[in-house]
């Protein structure tokens, strides 16, 4: 990374213990680790994040935040689960991609208002600034997430 370049930076919440963590984003060949249990954050996957978690995660990201409102009995967000893996895998640095399930966190489902699932929120700055509800493809995911496409 050159000295003009800006680091960006995403608060994850561990998948083993749940300790949120800051991670440089530009180091993510470094495998960044739990600084409480140790564990390995994947970034390459999307994040399970909790009515409890959440907001630390937003407040924490320089980068943009797609969430994913599912139910694992949902036949829909089945569909949904390997586009996003793809682009959680593809855009990894550049987008943070979290999963947030509403029958374990209905606090967070009526927060933000999700009636239907699934429901991509998609946030920058902390700030809810696009929302997709029902399966979309690769590139719908792109287009709304923001991120300019690679070349």
């Amino acid at each position: 990374m050159s000295v003009t370049e800006v680091s960006k930076h995403a608060t994850v919440a561990c998948p083993f213990c749940a300790t949120l963590n800051r991670v440089d984003l530009g180091r993510i060949a470094d495998r960044p680790k739990c600084g409480q249990c140790a564990r390995p954050i994947l970034l390459d996957r999307p994040i399970a994040v909790t009515d409890a978690t959440l907001d630390g995660v937003l407040a924490g990201t320089d980068v943009p935040v797609v969430m994913d409102c599912y139910a694992d009995w949902c036949g829909p967000c089945k569909i949904m689960a390997p586009i996003l893996d793809d682009f959680a895998h593809d855009r990894q640095g550049e987008v943070l991609v979290t999963k947030l399930d509403t029958d374990r966190n209905p606090a967070t489902a009526r927060r933000f208002d999700v009636r239907a699932i699934p429901t991509l929120l998609v946030f920058r700055n902390g700030r809810e600034v696009g929302r997709q509800a029902g399966v979309i493809p690769r590139e719908g995911l792109d287009r709304l997430s923001g991120v300019p496409e690679k070349a």
